[in-house]
């Protein structure tokens, strides 16, 4: 359990990292996480989308694609601050438990 929920963290800093890149969508993210190493379906993932959406760390536009509709998320303001915030302390973990 606490491996998953470490994992789940790890999760939304791809996904702020990645729609701060590009607009990213549900199917596109769950392969660029396989890549990654998580495996994570779309009853986690959508949660997590809508959860980031409320908390006003990503937009979200709705198209449609090949007749189907489609949410496309990009970071906001919010989501590129918390972001660096991480970043700082994702370099300073590496630092005192990779690097040591």
């Amino acid at each position: 359990m606490m491996l998953r929920n470490l994992e789940l963290a790890f999760i939304r800093l791809h996904i702020l990292y990645h729609s701060g890149k590009e607009e990213v969508f549900g199917m596109g993210l769950m392969e660029e996480l396989a890549r990654h190493g998580y495996t994570i379906g779309p009853g986690t993932l959508y949660p997590i989308l809508s959860k980031m959406e409320k908390e006003h760390l990503l937009s979200c536009k709705t198209r449609t694609v090949a007749h189907k509709q489609r949410k496309y998320y990009r970071i906001t303001a919010a989501g590129e601050s918390l972001l660096e915030k991480m970043k700082a302390k994702i370099k300073e973990l590496y630092m005192e438990v990779v690097e040591k």
